[in-house]
């Protein structure tokens, strides 16, 4: 049968890979070990800066008829879209979306308090 010595264990390494790290000295290490703390300070970060959005909070007659002309054919509109498209402000555009269903020229898909869904009105 075989010898002890020629079965080798199924979980031995490539012997190129064992030992293949240089050995420092104590010294070294020591060395390394205390460069270590003070190599670099952590930064603070500055801290996130919001961006500043300069929205219309009165809307003069040329935007309002903008508004009036454009919006209907959107196929969605919420405060958010008009905020963003028309440059206004939130409750603005809130109004303007109240205005516009009261004549009847967009239609609600979903009223909640805190988010209106509207859609164009459709001619049925």
């Amino acid at each position: 049968g075989k010898t002890k010595e020629n079965a080798r264990p199924a979980f031995s390494f490539p012997r190129d890979r064992m030992g293949a790290k240089e050995q420092k000295t104590k010294e070294q290490k020591a060395k390394a070990a205390m460069a270590g703390g003070r190599a670099r300070k952590k930064k603070w970060s500055k801290g996130k800066t919001k961006e500043n959005a300069n929205r219309l909070v009165v809307i003069e007659q040329e935007l309002y008829d903008k508004i009036e002309k454009e919006v209907p054919k959107y196929k969605l509109i919420t405060t958010s879209i008009l905020i963003e498209r028309m440059g206004v402000n939130g409750s603005v555009a809130r109004r303007c979306i109240q205005e516009l269903a009261g004549k009847g020229l967009i239609r609600p898909v979903s009223t909640n308090s805190s988010q209106l869904i509207y859609t164009r009105a459709t001619t049925q």
